[in-house]
């Protein structure tokens, strides 16, 4: 009995590595499939919106707060790497790493001035600052104005992050999803995933046992906005436009939170779920109804939240798992 636990607990690790090995190489030969340059579109931003999500998820899913802001941390990324490169010729690999060292630094000055305060509170604080900063932004011409940088093509150049095909881009933010994604897993299994799940179950309790719960927070959300900031990066040479109509919305921050919500909060592959469903379908909205479909992206998302709350408060992960032990118990 003892050896056939043995033999099948170690099933299980060879069984889930081969899983992951089988995904990787799926995603790795994707783009080789997918040729239309519409469906590549739509898997670098569910890719991207991963990224988003797993950092979103931090502050959000593991801490507990509920940040409504993330847009300023994505638009400073970009707005750094963009204005680094075309008034001073730095290249937008260096740009990204300083944008996402402002981003931590507005974090935490942020978060040093409104971390102790929870709930609906610190949500509507992170709300105000994000328009703010969008205001800000609206009427500074050093960064464009409300006009917004359209930047200068130099395709194909490495040096600024620049093709004329979609792939290598596919494979920057692929490779940015997979190290994010092991970042996350490993503060799921760390002293800092356990001691901010026990400050998100009970604040006070975790305090009286020891957790520094400000420390923890902060960190969190300097993490949320460092990551962040990279993908902000990554949209901008991207894309090709920056503006605040376009980096600083509050449907943006909205979504970031939305995603992993649905998928389920304090996992890691919650966001994964949670964008795969979200933004393909949102995609397609947009493609469908055009200028109505940021109308009815807020109808989609308050659905979502709606299933959050009513159906299964964890998210898919949860239900997933719900549907596996039916699964389980029907075939016992």
């Amino acid at each position: 009995m003892a050896a056939h636990i043995t033999d099948d607990t170690t099933r299980r690790p060879s069984l889930n590595t081969v899983l992951l090995l089988f995904l990787l190489a799926v995603l790795i030969f994707l783009p080789m499939v997918v040729t239309g340059p519409y469906y590549r579109h739509i898997l670098i931003f569910t890719l991207m919106y991963v990224v988003l999500a797993q950092a979103w998820n931090l502050i959000g899913g593991y801490a507990g707060m509920i940040a409504l802001g993330n847009a300023v941390f994505f638009a400073i990324g970009a707005y750094t790497s963009t204005i680094m490169a075309m008034r001073w010729d730095i290249s937008p690999w260096l740009g990204m790493w300083v944008g996402a060292l402002l981003a931590v630094l507005v974090s935490l000055a942020l978060g040093l001035a409104v971390i102790q305060l929870v709930g609906h509170y610190f949500a509507m604080t992170t709300i105000a600052f994000a328009e703010i900063m969008r205001i800000t932004f609206s009427n500074w011409k050093f960064v464009g104005g409300a006009q917004g940088i359209s930047l200068p093509i130099h395709c194909p150049s490495f040096y600024y992050m620049q093709w004329a095909d979609k792939r290598p881009y596919y494979y920057i933010i692929l490779s940015l999803t997979i190290l994010v994604t092991i970042l996350v897993y490993i503060l799921d299994r760390s002293r800092f995933g356990f001691y901010a799940k026990a400050v998100n179950m009970d604040e006070l309790a975790a305090r009286n046992r020891g957790i520094n719960a400000l420390k923890l927070k902060l960190i969190a959300f300097a993490l949320n906005a460092f990551i962040t900031a990279l993908v902000g990066t990554f949209y901008a040479q991207y894309v090709m436009y920056i503006s605040p109509s376009s980096m600083l919305l509050m449907v943006t921050s909205v979504l970031i939170a939305v995603i992993p919500i649905v998928g389920g909060v304090g996992t890691v592959t919650g966001p994964i779920l949670g964008a795969v469903f979200i933004f393909p379908l949102t995609e397609f909205l947009r493609a469908q109804f055009g200028g109505l479909a940021m109308g009815v992206n807020y109808i989609l998302f308050g659905a979502a939240a709606i299933f959050v709350v009513m159906i299964e408060p964890n998210g898919f992960i949860a239900l997933l798992k719900r549907i596996r032990r039916v699964v389980q118990s029907g075939r016992s």
